[in-house]
């Protein structure tokens, strides 16, 4: 059976939702039109919203969150919704939580469309409840981050320990930045350790462009805030960076996202059989991308390489009811915003993959499609006449 699926883009970058209940107030193809109760996260490098805060920076306890659920339900957005979950729910077991995923329910909401930042100090005996709670969500579907990083009582091995998702600074933190130079240090170190912990990185409460370019110049791309907020249009305005006197060469060209094709994808536990099914069922295609549950990339299977291993002597046999990712190479992934050179620069850093198409991945690092190294040569080498 070929369980292969492609992720498609439309205009703009635009993603297509596929299977998901679609909702009346909130074209999809406009996600900067924000929904009056929500507040925009917003992506600093494109401009585009790609989630909404419920009930603002959210302090309360789970009954606050359950009627910011029933409040939110009128902005019908098909954006994920970011959600304040106390520490003490978590702790309090499948019992606690009960009404929160019953009000998501009733309010039309899946799991996977819900990101649920937890807040509130905990006692160092009722670690392991947390992380098991965490745990159990994140199993449910749910997206986990970590808030009030910086000021709050939460200690930042729980990053290693939670495996979160989102790593949400401090909004008290980043009221002190860039002014308060101790404190901008702290916020740029929390940013780059979130990062290698493996999550993306939110900034909350951002009121002037000072604080923005700060932001930008520790590497964060998410951020929220009055300075972000819809105009009376409805839409986001995104101050632009400033720009350098004399950019670097590797800024100029068009982004990968210009050449972008759809993907082949596969879940990181398929069989080979079903990577042979998916290659089989078109000859146009290069590459297999193996993806976890989130659609982020995992790996990848070149179409020559891959078919060569499987149609050696005794491979089918070897290989053809194990996983595929047994014979995947590290996906050679680039956000969408990485200009045709820097692109060729990630190509050519592996002699053996320099043709290997590259996963090109979007600003919460899910795969968007494949970029070909051969139409960023054609581009480059006709850039330079």
């Amino acid at each position: 059976m070929n369980i292969a699926a492609r992720c498609f883009y439309g205009a703009k970058g635009t993603p297509i939702l596929l299977n998901v209940t679609t909702r009346a107030h909130v074209d999809p193809q406009d996600p900067t039109a924000a929904p009056a109760n929500l507040t925009p996260v917003v992506d600093l490098d494109t401009g585009g919203v790609i989630a909404f805060q419920a009930g603002g920076e959210g302090r309360g306890n789970i009954s606050t969150t359950i009627q910011t659920v029933h409040d939110a339900a009128a902005g019908e957005t098909l954006l994920p919704l970011v959600l304040t979950l106390p520490t003490a729910a978590v702790i309090g077991g499948t019992a606690a939580l009960a009404p929160l995923h019953e009000a998501l329910r009733a309010s039309g909401r899946r799991p996977r469309e819900v990101i649920l930042t937890v807040r509130g100090d905990f006692a160092q005996f009722e670690r392991r409840a947390l992380i098991v709670g965490l745990d159990g969500l994140r199993t449910i579907g749910y997206l986990i981050a970590v808030g009030d990083l910086g000021t709050g009582h939460i200690p930042l091995d729980l990053l290693a320990d939670a495996a979160p998702y989102l790593a949400v600074i401090s909004p008290d933190l980043i009221a002190q930045v860039p002014r308060d130079p101790r404190r901008t240090a702290i916020g740029e170190g929390l940013a780059r350790l979130a990062r290698k912990a493996g999550a993306h990185v939110l900034a909350p409460g951002v009121r002037d462009e000072a604080q923005l370019s700060t932001l930008r110049g520790w590497g964060v791309r998410l951020a929220q805030g009055p300075l972000l907020a819809p105009g009376p249009s409805g839409r986001v305005h995104v101050p632009l960076p400033l720009v350098e006197q004399e950019p670097s060469r590797f800024t100029l060209g068009p982004r990968v996202q210009e050449f972008l094709l759809p993907a082949v994808t596969l879940p990181y536990e398929a069989t080979a059989e079903a990577a042979i099914d998916a290659f089989g069922g078109e000859p146009s295609i290069t590459s297999v991308v193996l993806v976890d549950e989130y659609q982020r990339p995992r790996g990848s299977l070149d179409r020559s390489r891959f078919l060569l291993s499987i149609s050696g002597r005794f491979g089918h046999a070897l290989h053809g009811r194990k996983p595929a990712g047994r014979l995947a190479d590290p996906a050679r992934a680039v956000p969408r915003t990485t200009t045709a050179i820097a692109a060729m620069q990630v190509a050519g850093r592996d002699a053996e993959r320099v043709y290997d198409d590259l996963v090109v991945t979007d600003e919460v690092g899910r795969c968007m499609g494949i970029v070909r190294v051969s139409d960023l040569i054609r581009q480059v080498a006709s850039m330079r006449h």
